[in-house]
């Protein structure tokens, strides 16, 4: 199948997964590059369709060879893999510059709970829970931190950015296919899962500014809950109800707090640095 026109109705419908109302609709979303696709088929995760340009993916040696590869399954029909034209890949995704290729995947193919089932055994202490963080990169970024730091589940509060906005998938660089994330409804909803992680008596920590418990301080190495919080206001007042603890990342210089990625990531790795000096 070969599409050349921008206009054609397939591709139109592929535009409205740049939105949250045309993602939460169909329960589609893209991933753009092929980077996340090799990915993908690395981890036996086959999108429902790959568009893909060949003389864009030529450019690079990795475009190239992802390109023998699809050219040389049986996975996908020919249906499901579609030639396009120049104009029609840089219409379908969102970079300034096209790298050739876009898949489409359903999002119940990321649920947690498939996740999970195929995670190795290890020791995990951290959950980590996202409250209402608005920026897409630093949610894409903290993503790609807690899959690097081997986090045991994230949570996100109804009110972050969502989670299949093509931008924040471009930050994550692949985190989507690996790591565990559950939309909580409720706060109700995200006590419980906190206390089957954690047990009856859950240690809850809540990154802060101002706390006069640094995070280093703290035992990272048993199950705990780190909630990180909006970027502009911080916690929300759920949040604070819900921590047994705040804590802090000393700064100097009147620095009054650090970007929520770069804060969640040093706090993650602590939790690293303590579990591997407890085990070693």
């Amino acid at each position: 199948m070969l599409i050349t026109s921008p206009a054609n109705p397939r591709v139109n419908q592929l535009k409205l997964l740049h939105t949250p109302r045309g993602r939460k609709k169909s329960g589609l979303f893209l991933m753009e590059g092929p980077h996340l696709l090799e990915a993908l088929l690395n981890a036996d995760l086959l999108p429902q369709e790959v568009y893909y340009q060949p003389a864009f993916l030529q450019r690079t040696p990795e475009g190239a060879a992802l390109l023998q590869r699809l050219l040389h399954t049986s996975a996908f029909s020919s249906e499901q893999l579609i030639e396009v034209s120049e104009r029609v890949i840089e219409a379908i995704g969102e970079t300034q510059t096209s790298q050739g290729v876009v898949s489409v995947l359903a999002q119940e193919q990321l649920q947690s709970e498939r996740l999970l089932a195929q995670r190795a055994s290890a020791a995990r202490p951290c959950l980590l829970i996202l409250d209402d963080i608005a920026d897409p990169g630093n949610m894409g970024t903290i993503l790609r931190t807690a899959l690097a730091a081997d986090v045991a589940l994230v949570i996100l509060t109804p009110t972050c950015v969502d989670y299949f906005n093509p931008k924040v998938v471009r930050s994550a660089a692949g985190a989507h296919i690996f790591l565990p994330v559950e939309i909580a409804p409720s706060w109700e909803q995200i006590a419980k899962i906190v206390e089957k992680h954690c047990g009856t008596q859950p240690r809850i920590l809540l990154a802060e500014a101002g706390s006069t418990h640094t995070y280093y301080e703290q035992d990272l190495v048993h199950p705990f809950a780190l909630i990180a919080g909006n970027e502009a206001h911080g916690p929300s007042q759920a949040a604070h109800r819900l921590a047994t603890q705040s804590i802090s990342i000393p700064l100097a210089n009147q620095v009054e707090s650090l970007n929520v990625a770069m804060a969640t990531g040093l706090i993650l790795y602590e939790s690293v640095r303590q579990l591997r000096r407890h085990h070693a």
